[in-house]
């Protein structure tokens, strides 16, 4: 039987169009059934123009309500019982599918996934990783970028563990470093003794753990591959992210109008237009799909609010991977078992 994801059909900025294209690129391209959660005359009218989606494994669940971008996550979830989060969520509750993703308000994401799914054993705060690509043609993983403004240390070292396990899973065999990921402590400053009370504090509980912990990295370790791992605070992930994202933007655009400035250099373009696709495509958001809520009891995808289908897609084969991968039960163990060297730590100090 082809696993099931649940989608926020409500949930992005054009919302219900690209839920809906990436629900039938991910039926057509995965081994998916695809259940569309949402106000079922808003996503059937949307449906109708895709006749092709009737041949597919795409289904509708109601929902009557949805959370707005502009809503205050918590109000919304405490008002809003019959959500299209909500109720997507209780989907994976129960066991109907095996993962959610939801383009929706990250924060009324997190909250309700928290409340619906609750956490994995030991885990505090469930944490955002999401993946960027590096000048090394690899991949970093960064968390956490947004699911926790304010953390304290043990939160970072709960995060340490986590990513180190989710690039284990799913980075295994496509990087030679998958087996044993560099675990990096974002800082203003490599030496033990920079930045501010909290990274000192975590850098002292994530050296104790049986993970590959490099130390403090700095900001331009995101993107030179020197990390496999990057370890942070939601407000400073957030803003990591959003930085990134604008300088994309801006090297499109710069690229654009330096290509277009003389007929030589459209020519050159011309002759080069396969390696700016390929530039362009590492670059590409939707390309890696959503960021998942790490730490829950289940399987949970937020992606960027501007989700195309084809982020939709690919964030539906990430809820995939994750679902197959026994990847919350990895997490949840060595949680446990570093709270346990924690204890047994400070008994043999007394």
């Amino acid at each position: 039987m082809p696993i099931t994801i649940a989608v926020d059909a409500m949930g992005a900025d054009r919302a219900p169009r690209p839920e809906i294209e990436g629900a039938i690129l991910a039926a057509r391209q995965y081994d998916v059934r695809v259940l569309l959660v949402g106000h079922q005359d808003v996503v059937r009218a949307e449906l109708a123009h895709h006749p092709e989606a009737a041949r597919l494994p795409i289904e509708v669940v109601h929902a009557s309500e949805f959370i707005g971008m502009d809503e205050k996550a918590a109000l919304a979830v405490k008002q809003k019982r019959d959500s299209s989060m909500r109720v997507g969520l209780r989907l994976v509750k129960d066991g109907t599918a095996a993962g959610f993703v939801s383009a929706g308000n990250t924060g009324a994401a997190m909250v309700t996934a928290k409340l619906v799914l609750g956490v994995l054993p030991g885990v505090d705060r469930p944490a955002l990783a999401s993946v960027f690509p590096t000048a090394a043609n690899t991949a970093t993983i960064m968390l956490d970028v947004g699911a926790n403004v304010d953390c304290k240390p043990q939160n970072l070292q709960q995060f340490a563990i986590m990513g180190d396990i989710y690039f284990r899973n799913i980075f295994n065999g496509r990087f030679r470093t998958a087996s044993n990921p560099r675990v990096g402590l974002l800082s203003v400053g490599e030496e033990e003794t920079k930045g501010n009370d909290l990274t000192r504090e975590a850098f002292q509980l994530i050296k104790a753990l049986p993970i590959n912990f490099m130390g403090n990295v700095e900001g331009r370790d995101l993107y030179n591959g020197r990390a496999d791992v990057i370890v942070c605070d939601g407000f400073v992930g957030n803003v990591a992210l959003k930085v990134s994202e604008g300088m994309v933007e801006a090297i499109r655009a710069i690229l654009k109008e330096a290509m277009q400035a003389s007929f030589t250099r459209q020519m050159g373009f011309l002759l080069a237009r396969n390696a700016f696709a390929d530039f362009k495509k590492r670059l590409d958001y939707s390309e890696y799909g959503g960021a998942p809520l790490l730490g829950l009891k289940g399987v949970a995808i937020v992606s960027h609010g501007s989700s195309n289908g084809n982020a939709i897609k690919n964030a539906i084969r990430v809820a995939v991977e994750f679902a197959r991968s026994g990847l919350n039960r990895a997490i949840e163990e060595q949680i446990q078992a570093a709270r346990g060297n924690a204890v047994a730590a400070t008994v043999e100090e007394i």
